[in-house]
């Protein structure tokens, strides 16, 4: 038996680079800066819960897979301690977790990690509405096909590297599907439960029922549940 503590996360600003200023100042406009500076605020406590949660576990040789990740060993982990000085708290709970003895392990295809950014980066430049228009249909074309591709190449990942008898974690994109890829004897722990993820992200963006969005803002800010992501 193999376990993976599955973690599905919401990236802060720190986490998407050039692009970071450009998703602000959209989701502003599209929700107003109350708004997102209280989903700011839930990310941030999200983010304090998940590092709460992985401070009292044992990571030594715990295998650690994240979004995004192209490389692992010293590559991957000046990548990782880059993302710790720009303020990232997913990066902190990885380097903390390295620190005890964890590996770092390569998680994603370079080239359709690159493709997703190109997409997003034509997008965020988009100066005329024939522009925007354009690179919005490209976006939306390419968005589906490469989060399936690359989930395939996660699954297989971890299928191959996360050996018999051993615990890994994987910090992914709540929209990602990696789970029913995943060899059978491979048992998933959301650390977070992916719907309820979901869930705020749609209402966040598509329409918010105030207490609906409040029961989910508060989830996502609470204590993992060791009951669901025990590793006993």
């Amino acid at each position: 038996m193999r376990t993976l503590l599955y973690v599905p996360v919401i990236h802060m600003e720190a986490d998407l680079g050039s692009i970071a200023d450009s998703v602000a100042k959209r989701t502003i406009a599209e929700l107003g800066e109350e708004t997102w500076a209280r989903h700011k605020e839930t990310v941030s406590g999200f983010w304090d819960a998940i590092i709460k949660y992985f401070n009292g576990i044992k990571a030594a040789n715990l295998r650690v897979y994240q979004d995004g990740m192209v490389v692992g060993g010293d590559i991957g982990r000046k990548i990782v301690s880059e993302g710790v000085k720009s303020g990232s708290k997913n990066y902190e709970v990885l380097s903390a977790l390295m620190e005890q003895g964890a590996i770092l392990e390569k998680t994603e295809d370079l080239a359709a990690v690159i493709k997703e950014r190109d997409s997003l980066v034509k997008l965020k430049n988009a100066v005329t509405v024939r522009q925007k228009m354009s690179a919005y249909i490209l976006y939306k074309m390419r968005k589906n096909s490469l989060l399936v591709k690359r989930d395939g190449f996660i699954a297989d990942r971890i299928n191959r590297t996360l050996k018999e008898g051993e615990t890994g974690v994987l910090f992914i994109g709540a929209y990602h599907n990696v789970i029913p890829l995943l060899d059978k004897d491979i048992m998933a722990k959301e650390i977070k439960e992916v719907e309820k993820i979901r869930a705020y992200q749609k209402m966040l963006l598509y329409g918010r029922k105030d207490k609906e969005f409040e029961v989910l803002s508060s989830y996502m800010i609470s204590p993992v549940d060791d009951t669901l992501a025990s590793l006993s």
